[in-house]
């Protein structure tokens, strides 16, 4: 069975903006900026043998700038796959963190042990779906002052590269 490190992509990857408290992702490619030690992080994970997959909510954009944002990330950081769920919370789809939807469909198509696999992200969605699909979770905190916290996250760190010991150790 492979392993995976799933990755939030908003505030985990790349920047996001805080307004009011809360983390606000970029709505278009000019405002997409990946974050400082996010390549070095990635290219540490996939030297440990874990695949990077990139698990986003992203129900504010359109396809297109989620493409071109993606076909970004493909083009110039060593990600293995990326696994997008545009629904609204309204839509109550299985896909929508903190559902465990696009890790488990990733799981089942890469045929990934997610007892070996970890769920990073900055916001307690992602450490909740990381949970709910049975991963250990990393929680990336940015502070935000207007987000419900995340419950019992294994690792709490302030970026991704802090991550890297605590995931391929």
């Amino acid at each position: 069975m492979n392993r995976a490190v799933f990755l939030d992509r908003d505030g985990v990857i790349n920047r996001n903006e805080v307004l009011d408290g809360r983390p606000v992702g970029p709505e278009s490619l000019a405002q997409f900026v990946i974050l400082p030690g996010v390549r070095e992080a990635i290219e540490a994970f996939a030297a440990a043998g874990f695949l990077v997959i990139v698990a986003t909510n992203q129900p504010n954009i359109s396809r297109d700038v989620a493409d071109a944002m993606h076909a970004l990330l493909r083009k110039t950081l060593k990600v293995d796959d990326i696994k997008v769920c545009f629904h609204a919370e309204a839509d109550n789809c299985a896909c929508r963190k903190p559902k465990p939807g696009l890790l488990l469909e990733a799981a089942k198509e890469r045929k990934l042990s997610l007892l070996q696999s970890w769920m990073i992200g900055d916001r307690w969605r992602d450490v909740e779906a990381g949970k709910a699909a049975g991963c250990r979770t990393v929680f990336i905190d940015h502070g935000y002052t207007n987000e419900p916290r995340p419950r019992d996250p294994d690792v709490i760190v302030r970026s991704l590269i802090e991550a890297v010991p605590f995931v391929i150790k």
